[in-house]
């Protein structure tokens, strides 16, 4: 059954929540080449103000990395997949480094330089191998993250073209759920836009809250109810929410 795009008619108690890559931005064939421009800021500001700060971007990158796409951001971050969050009174959580990181990154790192194309993406709480720019080592790339993480305990997160290390814990529901426990949060109904198999977590949680995930891009099995094509289609849906002319 298809999904319908989502309503624009949404009650002003709206709650939204964001993933970042490949909903709020295109995906890039390396993540240190995604850019946000301006019109992108002005638009966040302007829907932070529009839903009185009912707005938060839950990504896969870290807080700080966010923080550096938006400048001063006013709206909650929950990064690393809902490992740290931050609030835009100031208020922080995030546990220290992991013990097994420097480990895991001294072992991914020789793989990579051995297959041209793979990236190795240091996060704070994690350690990301992409390999959309060499397809044809993706069971290479998945077989080294199996191993490292049974050695370690660890959580393995896939995505697109690429996969995870990170610690077991909070995903992106979790995060969300955190921010909806927050009463001006709490006052909306949430909805999250994602793209990807890492937001299926945050859809499931948005609709235990009475919510409704958006899935962005093709149609495929997922938690979502409604869904939009492209990120080019999530920025005018926000636009239509925000009030401002396309």
């Amino acid at each position: 059954m298809s999904l319908s795009p989502p309503p624009t008619d949404l009650p002003d108690r709206l709650s939204l929540f964001l993933d970042f890559d490949g909903t709020l931005v295109e995906m890039a064939p390396r993540p240190d080449a995604v850019a946000v421009d301006a019109g992108l800021q002005t638009l966040m500001g302007t829907l932070s103000a529009r839903l009185d700060g009912r707005l938060a971007v839950v990504s896969g990158r870290s807080v700080a990395r966010i923080r550096q796409f938006f400048g001063i951001a006013g709206f909650a971050i929950g990064g690393s997949h809902g490992v740290e969050m931050a609030w835009p009174d100031g208020r922080n959580v995030a546990p220290g480094e992991p013990r097994w990181r420097q480990r895991v990154i001294a072992q991914v790192t020789p793989f990579a330089e051995s297959h041209p194309g793979v990236l190795v993406e240091v996060k704070p709480f994690g350690v990301a191998l992409h390999y959309r720019l060499a397809p044809e080592a993706g069971p290479a790339v998945h077989a080294l993250a199996d191993e490292l993480a049974a050695a370690d305990g660890l959580r393995l997160q896939h995505g697109k073209m690429m996969v995870e290390l990170r610690e077991a814990g909070a995903d992106k529901g979790d995060a969300v759920r955190a921010f909806m426990a927050e009463p001006a949060m709490a006052a909306g109904v949430p909805f999250f836009l994602g793209d990807d198999l890492t937001d299926e977590s945050a859809f499931a949680a948005v609709a235990e809250l009475g919510g409704a995930g958006v899935l962005v891009g093709p149609e495929r099995r997922t938690a979502a109810r409604y869904r939009l094509p492209d990120v080019a289609a999530v920025h005018g849906w926000l636009e239509a929410l925000a009030g401002v002319a396309a």
